[in-house]
């Protein structure tokens, strides 16, 4: 009995921060980086002790949100690789699955990349807890290590194999990251041009690999 009343109390609160995190994904929509605990916890109809107590602080809420996109952000994209296309479709079906990502949610994608930019002044006191000046670097690298898991597990890139793929997947990544905020910011051209563009810079290679014995393919 005792053993199932805390699996109980344990579904609640999970259902709990479930809620508030749809809420925090409200204001975010809404606010960008310049979402803050008062407007989520008044968003959930809680106050900001409460909203502290599920997350900690501005920072514990920010990667809570940032699993729980980049969950999804990796999902899809596991997705698109694993399309029933020759590889070059897949490539250019990757690239676009991250650009119409960030497409689709700016104000999510600058709260997470970009948290600086909804920053109080210089001389107002930060939201305690959040460090700006190491946003993005966790999420980006566990993109890098996923697509360098694929990689590894896919394409036979000879000796030195895994070493490669790390190399590969981080370096991706940090394509697709560079060029999609710069493509954000300023929408230079298409979303279908740029993806060709990278698309073309990373084909010399992978045109060449094999795909590795019994592997589903890249």
């Amino acid at each position: 009995m005792e053993t199932t009343h805390r699996t109980d109390q344990q579904r609640s609160a999970d259902q709990r921060r479930r809620e508030l995190l749809e809420a925090a994904d409200r204001v975010v929509l809404r606010d960008g980086p310049k979402a803050s605990m008062n407007a989520i916890a008044a968003e959930a109809g809680i106050t900001k002790p409460i909203l502290y107590r599920h997350f900690g602080d501005k920072g514990g809420l920010y990667r809570a949100l940032a699993k729980r996109h980049t969950d999804a952000l990796l999902a899809a994209l596991r997705a698109a690789l694993d399309a029933p296309a020759e590889r070059r479709r897949r490539v250019e079906a990757t690239l676009d699955t991250y650009l119409a990502a960030i497409e689709a949610r700016p104000q999510v994608y600058r709260f997470l990349m970009h948290p600086a930019d909804g920053a109080p002044p210089s001389d107002a006191p930060a939201e305690q807890g959040f460090d700006v000046g190491r946003h993005s670097a966790p999420l980006l690298r566990r993109m890098g290590e996923d697509l360098a898991e694929v990689i590894a597990e896919r394409i036979d890139l000879g000796p030195g194999s895994d070493a490669v793929a790390r190399m590969w997947g981080h370096g991706i990544v940090g394509m697709m990251h560079a060029a999609g905020d710069w493509w954000l910011g300023e929408r230079p051209c298409s979303r279908e041009e740029l993806v060709r563009a990278l698309a073309d810079l990373l084909w010399g290679r992978l045109a060449l690999a094999d795909d590795r014995p019994g592997a589903p393919g890249f």
